[in-house]
């Protein structure tokens, strides 16, 4: 599944010109966190969010600082502060530095930049052109419609007991030598060491996530620790 799959295409976008006001408009209507900021030709430049906004002269929000303290700010940084806080234009607003996909790029590519770069939204270009916005709601969106796919026929059990062990030998958390599975009328049983309660979680979780498992019973121990070793 790529971008192109789960973008929203129908996206609220907005000029340079236009005003800090509107876009606060734009938000509070259509229920949205930002907007992208495009040129005449539909070239993205730019995004405004929520958090462009937070401090502003007129909602009176804007920073107090003490005298020290702007002293070892340096007036650049000053300026800058000034301009977020009292400038009309979204030009002067918007963030510029901006990391986007393109329509072929990978959903799981996508939730990596999200996650990485702490962002909710990624912007789709496609030739400098804005086509489309992908954000955390697109994904749960994804993640909501998908429904696990049943195999088409039954699996034989040792057929079934040789997907999972396949499965977990690709699994790097993983020691398989020292665990084992058996599987009767699709229901798993899990037996075997492991070291901490995160893999032995993850050993369930990986096997309840293959076709054809009906349940797992978990009877795996997890290795003591020992003192001074």
């Amino acid at each position: 599944m790529n971008a192109s799959d789960i973008m929203a295409t129908n996206v609220i976008t907005v000029t340079p010109e236009s005003t800090v006001q509107d876009v606060a408009e734009l938000l509070l209507k259509h229920r949205i966190s930002a907007v992208p900021v495009v040129d005449p030709a539909g070239r993205l430049i730019g995004i405004v969010s929520e958090g462009d906004l937070l401090r502003r002269a007129e909602a009176g929000t804007g920073h107090e600082r003490s005298w020290w303290l702007k002293l070892l700010m340096g007036r650049e940084v000053l300026a800058a502060e000034y301009v977020k806080e009292h400038a009309r234009k979204v030009a002067d607003v918007m963030t510029r530095d901006l990391i986007t996909a393109s329509p072929d790029t990978p959903v799981a590519e996508i939730a990596t930049l999200l996650e990485r770069n702490r962002i909710k939204r990624v912007p789709i270009v496609q030739a400098g052109k804005l086509v489309g916005i992908v954000s955390r709601a697109n994904l749960l969106h994804a993640l909501a419609t998908q429904r696990r796919q049943a195999p088409s026929s039954p699996v034989a059990d040792a057929d079934l007991r040789k997907r999972i062990m396949d499965s977990l030998e690709s699994e790097p958390w993983l020691a398989t030598s020292l665990i084992n599975v058996t599987v009767t009328d699709g229901i798993v049983d899990t037996w075997g060491i492991v070291d901490t309660a995160a893999e032995r979680q993850a050993l369930r979780v990986a096997i309840e996530a293959t076709p054809g498992v009906k349940a797992v019973n978990d009877n795996l121990v997890i290795r003591p620790v020992v003192a001074g070793v």
